[in-house]
C-alpha cells in the first residue's frame, strides 16, 4: 500500500513539473511574440490596425497590391507590409485568415528587399474560391496558385530563406506542413520580412495574424 501511494505521489509530481514546463514554455512563446509584433513596422500603412496580446487584426485599404509588370504591364506597390529586419538564414511562420470576398483579396507573409525583389506568400481568393498562392518578383512577377486547405479555417504559412533560396509552407495544424513552392532569391544578407495584405479589386477586407515565430540561424 506505502509503495502504491509513493508511487502516486511520484507520478503526481511528475505531472506537477510538466505542467508547469509546459505554462513556462507558452508564457515564454507568448512573449516572444508580442516582442516581434512591437518590433515591427508598417510600409503603407492600412486603414486600421490592431495589436492585442499576441494577435493583430488589419482591414486592407481598397484597390491595394502587390505586382509588378508580367502579362499586362500592371505594377502596383500599395498593399500593406508589416515588418522588420532579418539576416542571413531564417524561418519565418504566422497563423493567418481573413474574411475573403472580392477577387485578389489576399493575406500572408512577405520578404522584401525592394520594389523589384519580393516574395508573398499566403491565402488568395480568385473567382470565388480560397488559393495558397506565392509571388516571386524580380523585376517582373511570377505566380503561383493551388486550392487552399481549407475555405474557412485560419492557415499556417511559413517561409524558409537558406542562402540563395526562400521555401514557402503551408499547415492546418502548424506541425505537418506541405511545400507549397520553392524560388530564388537574391542573397543579399539582410531583408525586411514579415504580414501582408492588400485588397486590390475591392473596399479592403479584414485579416487576422497570430502566433508568429522567427527563427534566425548563427551568424
Amino acid at each position: 500500500m506505502d509503495m502504491d501511494r509513493r508511487e502516486f505521489v511520484g507520478r503526481s509530481a511528475l505531472l506537477a513539473g510538466v505542467l508547469i514546463l509546459s505554462s513556462t514554455e507558452d508564457l515564454a512563446a507568448s512573449a516572444e511574440q508580442a516582442d516581434l509584433l512591437t518590433r515591427m513596422s508598417w510600409m503603407n500603412e492600412p486603414a486600421s490596425s490592431k495589436i492585442s496580446g499576441t494577435g493583430l487584426t488589419v482591414r486592407s485599404r481598397a484597390k491595394t497590391d502587390f505586382w509588378q509588370k508580367t502579362f499586362d504591364g500592371y505594377m502596383a506597390d500599395s498593399g500593406h507590409f508589416f515588418h522588420l529586419p532579418a539576416s542571413g538564414d531564417f524561418k519565418f511562420t504566422a497563423l493567418i485568415n481573413g474574411k475573403y470576398a472580392t477577387q485578389y483579396d489576399q493575406a500572408g507573409l512577405m520578404v522584401r528587399i525592394d520594389a523589384d525583389n519580393w516574395m508573398r506568400c499566403g491565402t488568395e481568393f480568385i473567382d470565388g474560391k480560397r488559393f495558397a498562392s506565392v509571388v516571386f518578383t524580380r523585376t517582373y512577377s511570377d505566380g503561383s496558385t493551388l486550392p487552399d486547405l481549407s475555405e474557412t479555417e485560419p492557415i499556417w504559412w511559413r517561409v524558409v530563406r537558406k542562402n540563395d533560396s526562400i521555401e514557402t509552407f503551408c499547415s492546418l495544424d502548424g506541425v505537418k506542413f506541405m511545400s507549397v513552392r520553392m524560388g530564388y532569391f537574391p542573397t543579399q544578407r539582410t531583408v525586411e520580412v514579415g504580414l501582408m495584405c492588400a485588397a486590390p479589386s475591392g473596399p479592403g477586407f479584414d485579416a487576422s495574424f497570430k502566433a508568429l515565430k522567427l527563427e534566425t540561424s548563427p551568424a
